[in-house]
C-alpha cells in the first residue's frame, strides 16, 4: 500500500520546476547589462514530460496511446537570435518581471496544494478529531 499518493510526487516536480524557473529568470534580471547575454527559460515539455511518464498507463488496446518515452528531466533553453539592446543583451526586465511574479504565484499555489494534501493526512490520522 502507498501512504503517499502520485499527487505529492507531481507537486514535488512542480515545485521543482517552478524554483528552477525562479533561479533562471533571477539570472537574467541580474544580467540585465551584460553585453551579448541571451535571456534563458526552463523548458516546460520535459517536465511536463516527465509527469505523464510518472503515471502508470495499461494498454489495453494497441490503438490506444502509448505514454512511456524518455526524458532527462527539465532543462533550460536560450533564444540564440533574439536582441533587443544594442549590445546584444536579450532581456526585457519588463517581461523578465512579470514573468518572476507569475512564477511566484504558481509557486505559491503549488505550495497550497500540498499543504491542502497534508492536512487531509493530518486528519486522516487523527481519526477526524
Amino acid at each position: 500500500m502507498n501512504l503517499f499518493s502520485t499527487t505529492f510526487t507531481s507537486l514535488e516536480n512542480a515545485l521543482q520546476y517552478a524554483s528552477l524557473r525562479q533561479k533562471v529568470i533571477s539570472n537574467n534580471i541580474a544580467n540585465a547589462d551584460t553585453p551579448n547575454y541571451k535571456a534563458q527559460d526552463v523548458s516546460f515539455k520535459n517536465v511536463l514530460q516527465d509527469s505523464v511518464d510518472s503515471i502508470k498507463t495499461y494498454r489495453t488496446d494497441p490503438r490506444h496511446f502509448d505514454f512511456s518515452t524518455d526524458t532527462a528531466g527539465a532543462s533550460i533553453v536560450t533564444e540564440p537570435n533574439v536582441t533587443y539592446n544594442n549590445n546584444g543583451n536579450s532581456v526585457d526586465v519588463d517581461t523578465e518581471m512579470a514573468n518572476l511574479a507569475s512564477n511566484q504565484i504558481y509557486y505559491e499555489s503549488l505550495i497550497e496544494l500540498e499543504k491542502g494534501k497534508l492536512s487531509s493526512l493530518v486528519n486522516v490520522v487523527k481519526g477526524g478529531q
